[in-house]
Parts: structure tokens; C-alpha cells; sequence
């Protein structure tokens, strides 16, 4: 099976790293994942964590390109990969793609972009540009607004293969650092999962989305709900994301036109962008995240090949 092997595609996150053997008709043959993202190595460690998980996929002999995106590329990463300015053509990610140096080893790597904008609101992003060069390639006629749910999510305008504009919302950093380091974690002592958390979830996202101006007073209701009315910390829990989720769609309510707005991120956090969408009169299409990373990266590498 191994010969059968063309490339390498990788997504290197800050917290993990993901890794696919693509045969030579596209398919993946043999998959891999490690928890050594960007965060956990030095610059002087990327080329051995690489050399691991290769090793999990079962290579054959040779030389094999590899190509990569996401944190690897940052400036405390690998090698940096410095950002396409949007508004551009995600297409031209290959020709932006750098080439670290791997000693010994018969991987010729390559390190895909991100995109920054600088008119308009200064902003980055990294990896998720590959994803939306895939979402392209999935949905070749969709223009629009594009959401990617995560710790710092992002809602790009997408024409084609396009990036016209994109913000950043901390979205999940916030709820957090909240969560942990402000006086709300009295709220939040306890199970977080329970019957309460949709309740508290509902209540919180309308709260955000009639009045996202207020975000600041309506935080401390978290606290005065738990003194006063003996809320649950599954239902305080609930609230806070339902706040936050609820307060950042209603900043992006002008954008989103009739077409559902599709989201790209893990299930659960999919899931909960598109209840509160619904409540905001449109709607989500969650999206595979794995799969539209893995059609990205095929579509630079097409460029490159």
C-alpha cells in the first residue's frame, strides 16, 4: 500500500499536529496525529516531530514533498511563512509556500502562508486560509460569509476562491479566561455539563444577540444570577457561552446574507453557531472541518505539483 504514496499533507496546529499519506489518485492512504504543536517545540524540534509521525504513516523509500499548513509557518514556528495581504486569490498560497531546511531526510518540505489585511481592521490568520481554499474547491459556486468556530473564530467573505475581508473574534479565549480567571469561576465551580447548561445556553445567546452593546453588564449576570436566583453552574456555563456566541453573530448580522452560512470547526461548537444563527433568523451549514483542510491542501498542492 505504501508505494502507492505520492505526498504528505500536514496540519500543524498550535496544540496538535495532523498528518496524511495521499496516494497518487488523491485518496488517503494512512493517517497520523501528535500532540506536538507549535506551542510545545522549540524551532530546532519541528523537523523531528515531523521525522515521528512520519515514521506512524508508514512511508515509502524516497523522496516524498510534504506539505504543510497552519502554525508551522507562524513566526515562533518552524520557519516563518510571511502572509498573502486579502483581498486575493487563495490559489496564489503555493507561491507563497517556504522551504525549511530538514537535514538527512529525504522529506522536501513545504510551509503554506496565512493571509493578513491590513485596511479595514488589521487582523491575521493562519491555517484557516487552507481551509477556506478547500471550502472553495467543495463549493466551487459559493460567495459569502464563511464562520470558523474556535478559540479565536473567524468569519471570512468569500467569493470563489477569493478572500475579500475577514475578522477575528476571541470568542473561545474569552470564555476562558473568564471561566478561570475572573470573578465569574465562583459561578462556574462545579459540573458544567448538566441539565441546566441548554437553558442557561438559550437565555445567554438572546441576551447577546438583542443587546451585544451591553456585553460588559450583562457578563456580571453570570455572578448575580448564581447569588440570587440559585443558578447551576451548568446553567451559568451555559449563559456565558450562549453570551458570547450570541454577542458575536449579532456583530456579524449585517454580513450574513439568505444562503446558509457555512461553519467550519468541531461538531459540538458547530452545532451551537448554528442554534444561535437560527435564533438570529438564518441559519448554518456545519461543515467537516478534516475534510475541507484535506481539500485545501490538495488544491495548493495542485499548484505546486
Amino acid at each position: 500500500m505504501t508505494q502507492s504514496v505520492a505526498w504528505v499533507a500536514v496540519d500543524w496546529g498550535t496544540s496538535n499536529l495532523r498528518a496524511w499519506s495521499i496516494g497518487v489518485d488523491g485518496a488517503i492512504v494512512s493517517a497520523a496525529q501528535s500532540e506536538k504543536g507549535m506551542g510545545k517545540l522549540a524551532q530546532s524540534e519541528f523537523a523531528g516531530a515531523l521525522a515521528e509521525i512520519a515514521m506512524e504513516l508508514s512511508l515509502p523509500a524516497g523522496p516524498l514533498d510534504v506539505l504543510v499548513c497552519g502554525m508551522a509557518g507562524a513566526r515562533q514556528g518552524w520557519l516563518e511563512a510571511p502572509y498573502l495581504e486579502a483581498p486575493t486569490d487563495l490559489r496564489a498560497l503555493a507561491r507563497g509556500a517556504v522551504r525549511p531546511a530538514v537535514p538527512d531526510s529525504l522529506l522536501r518540505v513545504a510551509i503554506l502562508p496565512g493571509i493578513c489585511q491590513r485596511q479595514g481592521g488589521e487582523n491575521v490568520m493562519r491555517g484557516e486560509e487552507t481551509q477556506l481554499l478547500g471550502l472553495a474547491s467543495l463549493l466551487p459556486d459559493y460567495s459569502g460569509l464563511v464562520c470558523m468556530p474556535g478559540t479565536h473564530s473567524k468569519w471570512a467573505q468569500l467569493e470563489g476562491t477569493r478572500i475579500e475581508n475577514f475578522t477575528t473574534a476571541m470568542t473561545g479565549e474569552m470564555f476562558d479566561l473568564l471561566k478561570t480567571h475572573s470573578v465569574l469561576r465562583h459561578s462556574l465551580n462545579g459540573p458544567l455539563e448538566g441539565p441546566q447548561r441548554q437553558a442557561g445556553f438559550q437565555a445567554g445567546a438572546a441576551d447577546g444577540l438583542e443587546n451585544p452593546a451591553d456585553l460588559l453588564g450583562q457578563l456580571f449576570r453570570v455572578r448575580a444570577g448564581t447569588l440570587l436566583s440559585g443558578r447551576e453552574p451548568d446553567w451559568s456555563a451555559g449563559y456565558l457561552s450562549g453570551l458570547l456566541i450570541g454577542t458575536e453573530i449579532a456583530a456579524n448580522r449585517n454580513r450574513i446574507g439568505t444562503d446558509p452560512v457555512p461553519l467550519i470547526g468541531s461538531a459540538g461548537l458547530c452545532a451551537l453557531y448554528a442554534q444561535v444563527l437560527d435564533m438570529a433568523g438564518a441559519s448554518g451549514r456545519p461543515v467537516d472541518a478534516t475534510e475541507v483542510v484535506l481539500a485545501g491542501l490538495k488544491a495548493a498542492r495542485s499548484q505546486i505539483a
